[in-house]
C-alpha cells in the first residue's frame, strides 16, 4: 500500500512539472531525487551516474547521425525528385498521383528518421503539384498527415533508437522489424485511395495523357541516388559490415555528396543543417538522460516490480495488457511527443510486457506504431502542426481528413498483434540468423 501511494504521488508530481511548462528532462529528474530521496541518503550521486551512464554511449552515437542526415536531405530536392520519379507509374491506379504522397513519404523516411521531416518535405512539392491538377483537397491532405509519419516506421528511425537505447534491445533488430509494417501501413493507404477513388469518381481530375515507356524510365533515373544512399545505410546494417552508428555515418556521408551533387549544399544550408542536428540532439539525449534517472530510482522504489506482480494478479492475459497498453499511449498521444511517450513509460512498461511473454523488439514496433498515432492525434499531433502550417486549415479540419488513415494505422497494430513472428520477428531473425 505505500507504495501505491508513492506511486500515486510521484505521478502527480511528474503532471504538475509538465503542466507548469517546466522541461520534461528537468522534470523527469525532479521525480527521480525525490523517489531516490525515499530510500537513499545521497541521491545526488546517483543522479550524477545515470546522466553519464544514458548519454556516454557508442550505440547512442548513432542517434544525432541519424538526425543530422534528416537535417542535410530536408534542404535538398531530393522530395522533387521522389514525386517526378513515381508519378508517372501512378497514371493508371484509382487514386492516382495520390498514392505518390504515400509512396515518397516512405522511401524519404528511409533516409530521414523523422516524421516531420518527412510530412513537411515531401508536401512542400505534392501539396501544390496536387492542387494545380485538381485532386481533392481533404483527401490530399489527409494521406500527407499520415504518410509523413512513416518516417519514423520506415528504418533508419530516430524513434527507434531512442526506444532500442531505452529497453536495452538491438537498434538493428528493431531497424528491420520495421520494414513489413512500414510496407504494410504503405499498402492500406493506398488500398484506402483506390477505394475511395472508386466511389468518388466525380472527385478525381480527369485522365492524363499517357507517358511512354522510355520517358518513365528516364523520369524514374531521380529515383536512384536515394534507392543508393538506403542501400548503403540499411544494406550495410543487414550485411553486417556496419554498426547502426557506423551507417548512420555513411549516411551523412552519402547525403552530403547527394546535397553538393544536386546544387543544395551551401555553406548557410550546412550550417543550418548542423545546428537543427545540434538541437534535436541534445534535446532528445537531455530527455534520455532524466528518463535514466527517474528509471534508477524507481528500480530502486520497488515501483515497476510491484506494479508488474500488480497486473499480473489481475490476470488480464498478454492481450488483455496489449489493449490497455494501447489504450494509455493513444491517450499519451494526445498531450506528449513520441519521445517523450517512450522515455516516460519504458521503465514501468518494459517489466510488465517481459512477463507476458512479448518480445522487446517486437514490443518497439508496436509502441512506434503507436506514436505513429500520436503524431496525427490532437491537441499534441506534430503533422497535424505541420499541415496547419503548410495549409493554413484549422487543426480540426485536419484531423478528419487524416481519421481514415488513422484507422489503418489501428489496423495494422491489430495485424501486428495477431502475427508477431510473421510480420514484425521473422524478418530480423531470418536476416540475422546468417
Amino acid at each position: 500500500m505505500e507504495l501505491l501511494q508513492l506511486a500515486l504521488f510521484l505521478l502527480i508530481l511528474l503532471c504538475l512539472l509538465l503542466g507548469a511548462g517546466l522541461w520534461i528532462a528537468i522534470s523527469l529528474a525532479a521525480v527521480g531525487l525525490v523517489a531516490m530521496a525515499v530510500v537513499h541518503p545521497s541521491p545526488g550521486l546517483f543522479l550524477a551516474s545515470a546522466f553519464w551512464e544514458a548519454t556516454g554511449s557508442w550505440t547512442l552515437a548513432a542517434l544525432p547521425m541519424f538526425i543530422w542526415m534528416g537535417e542535410i536531405l530536408f534542404r535538398t530536392r531530393l522530395s522533387e525528385e521522389l514525386f517526378n520519379g513515381l508519378s508517372p507509374w501512378m497514371q493508371r491506379i484509382p487514386g492516382r498521383l495520390l498514392h505518390v504522397n504515400i509512396f515518397a513519404c516512405g522511401i524519404f523516411g528511409a533516409v530521414s528518421g523523422s516524421s516531420a521531416a518527412t510530412c513537411a518535405t515531401v508536401s512542400k512539392i505534392a501539396l501544390p503539384e496536387l492542387k494545380r491538377r485538381g485532386y481533392h483537397e481533404r483527401t490530399t491532405i489527409g494521406s500527407l498527415a499520415t504518410s509523413g509519419t512513416l518516417g519514423i516506421l520506415i528504418p533508419p528511425s530516430i524513434i527507434m533508437v531512442v526506444y532500442a537505447v531505452a529497453a536495452e534491445t538491438s537498434i538493428v533488430r528493431v531497424f528491420i522489424a520495421g520494414f513489413i509494417p512500414g510496407l504494410i501501413v504503405m499498402l492500406l493507404f493506398s488500398a484506402y485511395i483506390v477505394v475511395w477513388a472508386l466511389l468518388n469518381p466525380d472527385k478525381q481530375p480527369p485522365p492524363e495523357p499517357r507517358i511512354p515507356f522510355a520517358r518513365k524510365l528516364r523520369q524514374s533515373a531521380q529515383l536512384i541516388p536515394c534507392g543508393l544512399l538506403i542501400i548503403a545505410v540499411i544494406g550495410s546494417m543487414v550485411a553486417g559490415w556496419a554498426t547502426a552508428t557506423e551507417a548512420a555515418a555513411f549516411g551523412v556521408l552519402g547525403s552530403l555528396i547527394l546535397a553538393a551533387v544536386t546544387g543544395t549544399l551551401g555553406w548557410r544550408n550546412f550550417l543550418d543543417s548542423l545546428k537543427g542536428a545540434t538541437r534535436m540532439s541534445c534535446m532528445i539525449m537531455f530527455i534520455l538522460a532524466g528518463a535514466a534517472f527517474l528509471t534508477k530510482a524507481m528500480a530502486l522504489t520497488g515501483i515497476p516490480a510491484a506494479l508488474a506482480q500488480g497486473v499480473a494478479s489481475l490476470n488480464l492475459g498478454p492481450y488483455g495488457l496489449i489493449a490497455i497498453l494501447t489504450i494509455v499511449y493513444i491517450a499519451l498521444g494526445t498531450a506528449l511527443d513520441g519521445v517523450s511517450m517512450i522515455v516516460l513509460t519504458t521503465s514501468i512498461v518494459i517489466p510488465l510486457v517481459q512477463l507476458a511473454g512479448f518480445d522487446l523488439v517486437w514490443f518497439g514496433i508496436f509502441i512506434v506504431l503507436l506514436v505513429e498515432i500520436a503524431q496525427i492525434t490532437p491537441p499534441v499531433g506534430f503533422n497535424l502542426f505541420v499541415m496547419q502550417t503548410m495549409t493554413g486549415k484549422e487543426l480540426t479540419e485536419i484531423a478528419l481528413a487524416s481519421l481514415p488513415f488513422f484507422c489503418m494505422l489501428v489496423a495494422t497494430v491489430a495485424l501486428i498483434t495477431a502475427f508477431p513472428v510473421t510480420l514484425v520477428t521473422g524478418l530480423p531473425d531470418l536476416l540475422l540468423s546468417r
